[in-house]
């Protein structure tokens, strides 16, 4: 989005040093910065402004800043009192760029992949923006709203929270018109305390809603079919257990583990060939058809959109080696749930033997030791080996490893020597444990 310095200083409250320039959309890491970005120096564990004359060589025409600027740095300056209250400000001026087709997505689980898919839905319809990777917080929204080109007719946007409050702040920054919920567990128990606080704060979503707006509810999940309540917007429902206004009939998955199914939705039906692997897909694709749907797409292009959807990385990436061995990279996060929904898919491949390689479920709080135990015990039950990589919550039953090239070690020793063609394995953990690196060194 194309901004003037002086509506800059003026969304800001801030004063403006330097010629009028013009910026195109924002960064806070002067690493990444392209010619034309405003850079915003956080302050965090390191000082973003001990890197604005990086960003100034790198081809940022304005930054922002809470000091006096530094006359000897060539660039517009918007002096302001806070750079990351700026930010946010400068999302709200973003904000009334845009249309009626601003969708918030949130949930315990499943929330990038339904932003992607729902990211593909709306592209067959509208110029659609949406946030990049796991941009959910209240630096990445905002960069998200502002990076948005000037045409743009729909914004998806993923919102995280790390406790009661957080997704209403996200809310009065992005005035969503439409909120997907998909799932409340207990995941980031460590942060919020218990699942009652995770409920809250996830329908904070809901409750921004205005009147005309559109809340799309997991059926299937009762703690969300119950924030119907806490929202006066239309309610969408979607789900494959329980009845819904969106739902999926006749799943059947391919030896790619993609989903097959029929669509079924208040505005007619299609087949569905999903891109996404995993059945546990489904249920998100479900959520970005009902929102698709409810703002206007035609029930061909939700299918055509939910079979072209480019899923963020590390998730359920699917490769076989040389030796020809199935991998299944799901290493970007994990908790209970996603964990349990991986293993099944494993367990679905073709293939002889099926290994696991593990590594924590962070932020699980006290529930942690139980949840990883009973992961062990799902895996045992569907005959899948476990190597466990520097986790000894796993338990006795599985083989524990300190790091990366003990997992790979311990695999080619489960496997007698060699593993090959008929072998399958899957790689999980939280993204503290940067389990890709086993992924990469078994191609």
């Amino acid at each position: 989005m194309h901004l003037s310095a002086s509506q800059i200083a003026s969304a800001t409250g801030g004063t403006l040093h330097g010629p009028d320039v013009q910026v195109d959309s924002a960064a806070i890491d002067s690493r990444s910065i392209r010619p034309g970005q405003l850079f915003v120096p956080i302050v965090a564990a390191r000082d973003g402004h001990d890197f604005i004359a990086a960003a100034v060589a790198a081809g940022a025409p304005a930054y922002l800043t809470d000091r006096a600027p530094d006359p000897a740095i060539d660039a517009t300056a918007v002096q302001v009192a806070d750079t990351a209250i700026a930010l946010a400000d400068l999302g709200r001026e973003a904000r009334r760029h845009f249309g009626d087709r601003v969708v918030g997505v949130t949930g315990s689980v499943g929330k990038t992949s339904t932003k992607d898919l729902l990211a593909g839905v709306l592209e067959t319809t509208y110029t659609t923006a949406a946030s990049e990777k796991s941009f959910n917080n209240e630096l990445g929204l905002p960069l998200t709203m502002l990076g948005a080109p000037d045409d743009t007719e729909a914004v998806v946007l993923e919102m995280g929270a790390r406790g009661v409050g957080h997704i209403a702040l996200l809310c009065d920054i992005a005035s969503p018109t439409v909120g997907v919920l998909t799932r409340v567990e207990g995941v980031h128990l460590e942060m919020f305390g218990s699942l009652e606080d995770i409920a809250q704060a996830k329908g904070e979503l809901v409750e921004s809603l205005p009147a005309d707006g559109i809340a799309v509810l997991n059926a299937d999940h009762p703690v969300v079919a119950a924030m119907a309540s806490r929202t006066r917007a239309k309610v969408i429902t979607y789900g494959v257990e329980q009845p819904a206004d969106v739902r999926a009939e006749n799943i059947v998955l391919d030896d790619q583990l993609r989903a097959r199914f029929d669509l079924i939705t208040p505005w007619g039906s299609a087949p569905v060939a999903l891109g996404a692997r995993g059945e546990h897909q489904v249920p998100n694709a479900l959520a970005a058809a009902a929102a698709g749907g409810g703002l206007g797409v035609p029930v061909d292009a939700i299918a055509a959109g939910l079979a072209g959807a480019r899923l963020s990385g590390l998730r359920m990436e699917m490769s076989t080696t040389g030796g020809g061995v199935t991998v299944i990279n799901d290493a970007y996060n994990a908790n209970p749930t996603s964990m349990a929904a991986a293993l099944q898919s494993l367990a679905t491949i073709d293939a002889t033997r099926r290994f696991a390689v593990l590594g924590t479920m962070a932020e699980l709080g006290d529930d942690g030791p139980a949840a990883h135990r009973d992961i062990a015990r799902q895996a045992a039950d569907l005959g899948i080996a476990v190597i466990a990589v520097d986790e000894p919550a796993y338990g006795d039953d599985v083989t524990h490893v300190d790091d990366v090239d003990g997992a790979v070690d311990a695999l080619t020793g489960l496997a007698g020597g060699t593993l090959g063609a008929g072998d399958a394995v899957l790689v999980k953990g939280s993204r503290v444990a940067a389990l890709e690196r086993v992924a990469d060194a078994l191609d």
